[in-house]
């Protein structure tokens, strides 16, 4: 593995068929060259990643973008507001495709999501690459997302052959999501981009999968429990930290850490801020700290102000959520 900030030597492994691990402003993502099926494949390997399990695929520009979809005019209508107003940003855009991506890039599906980052490094990987690069978050499928070069290291290794560092993410969770393959936008993923935002944009609602007629379309994130640390997750409201630590404190079999928008009279315990902003930019650190120190049960209290509660409560409800034997 290589460590390194040359974006040259990234771009040149990755025409090559290497994973090029990268920055972006919502986290780390783990690059192939999105029409090499080979190099595709070594990302569900390195991940351990479900095949068939869409890819994002993050391109230069709006212009760059075009060559991957095949809209019709109103989604082409769409695409040119959103892109517009929002990248290059942490907004993927889901669209029916063209025949340019891998198979295994789009999960053998018919639509694929696109993004234009904002990192300086992955743009500038991007044009000198000079092609769409194929990138899920850069961690160990179901995992915590890594927000630092080295969290990228300590999850993958020398499964990964180059490792561009660009320093702590920006937003620190994964981009919104949203589905333009039907007549009415849907939010498929909850992010830095928020549903007011983009329904302002629109000049119509964005539906929620819940609320939406359509299908759903299949994209990254969408499982019940992802994001997921080593420690068990229990989300709690403020006024019920004393007597969830006292009942844990009679229990004594675990060891229990708080993350709390607060100072909280307990060991280990981390303060995030309350606005949601802040928040998300710590969030996966702190995930990540508690693991270090062992914590078998983590008690988190959500925040409760900023624009982005919406996606910081969707990654601890999964996170929070009932894991698969197999991810254990």
């Amino acid at each position: 593995m290589i460590f390194t900030t040359d974006v040259a030597c990234g771009a040149k492994a990755l025409s090559q068929g290497m994973l090029v691990a990268f920055a972006t402003e919502t986290v780390y993502g783990l690059g192939a060259d999105a029409t090499n099926p080979a190099a595709v494949g070594r990302i569900f390997s390195a991940k351990g990643r479900p095949v068939g399990h869409p890819l994002i695929v993050h391109v230069a520009s709006v212009d760059s973008a075009i060559a991957w979809c095949d809209p019709s005019e109103a989604q082409a209508e769409m695409l040119a507001v959103l892109s517009d107003s929002f990248w290059p940003g942490p907004l993927t855009i889901i669209l029916p495709r063209s025949a340019l991506a891998a198979p295994q890039t789009v999960g053998g599906l018919t639509t694929i999501g696109l993004r234009v980052p904002s990192h300086p490094v992955a743009l500038e990987l991007l044009g000198q690459f000079g092609g769409g690069i194929a990138a899920p978050s850069a961690n160990r499928f179901g995992r915590v997302s890594p927000t630092t070069a080295q969290h990228v290291v300590d999850d993958l290794g020398s499964e990964v052959d180059v490792v561009l560092d660009g320093g702590p993410c920006e937003v620190g969770v994964e981009s919104t999501i949203v589905s333009l393959v039907d007549d009415q936008p849907v939010l498929l993923r909850a992010g830095g981009v928020t549903r007011v935002q983009l329904a302002a944009a629109l000049g119509m609602p964005v539906l929620a999968v819940a609320d939406s007629q359509a299908p759903t379309v299949k994209a990254p994130g969408m499982l019940r429990s992802h994001y997921a640390p080593d420690a068990e997750v229990e989300l709690i409201g403020a006024s019920d930290i004393e007597a969830r630590l006292a009942s844990a404190a009679c229990d004594g079999s675990n060891t229990v850490g708080v993350v709390a928008p607060f100072e909280v009279g307990h060991r280990p315990s981390w303060i995030l801020p309350d606005d949601s902003r802040g928040y998300a930019q710590r969030l996966y650190e702190v995930l990540r700290q508690a693991d270090s120190a062992n914590v078998d049960i983590l008690l988190v209290v959500p925040p409760t102000g900023g624009d982005l509660v919406e996606a910081v409560g969707d990654r601890l409800s999964k996170a929070a959520s009932p894991r698969p034997a197999s991810s254990r």
